[in-house]
């Protein structure tokens, strides 16, 4: 009987209650937002838009994992990771990443170019921006976790 109640994965549906939670699930919308606007364009004809999808691929997908881990709580069952700091490393640096991106994608945006995709450049460049806060937030989240060394 102890290995059939092991082998079930539990369900924190309280971890969408909690700001980290909103934050990450907020990333998710709108970082999916971001390379569809820009991935609906001929970005591939522009280096810079390649690294702003790059990071935003990225960072989307990585944060879907994180979130399925945390809702899954399956940080619980490999206590060897230092969750704490991985958490910290990973918001940090798609922190730093998103800011990089969002900056190149605001700087690559020229009226110049076809309308089309002007507006959709433009409008993923300040939902960067706002996913770059949300990452900012959770990455201040993560800190202070890692500073008391507790799990979220």
């Amino acid at each position: 009987n102890l290995s059939a109640s092991s082998s079930t994965l539990a369900y924190d549906r309280e971890f969408l209650r909690t700001l980290p939670g909103l934050l990450m699930v907020t990333e998710i919308v709108l970082g999916l937002l971001v390379w569809t606007l820009i991935a609906g364009t001929e970005y591939f004809l522009y280096p810079a838009f390649g690294w702003v999808m790059f990071v935003a691929v990225f960072y989307w997908v990585l944060t879907v994992f994180f979130l399925i881990i945390y809702m899954t709580m399956t940080y619980t069952r490999i206590p060897q990771v230092p969750w704490t700091t991985v958490g910290l490393f990973f918001n940090g640096s798609a922190f730093i990443l998103y800011l990089i991106a969002a900056i190149v994608d605001a700087s690559s945006v020229t009226k110049e170019l076809d309308s089309h995709n002007y507006n959709s450049w433009a409008a993923s460049s300040f939902f960067a921006f706002v996913v770059t806060s949300c990452y900012a937030g959770n990455t201040y989240f993560s800190f202070i976790s890692w500073r008391s060394r507790t799990l979220q």
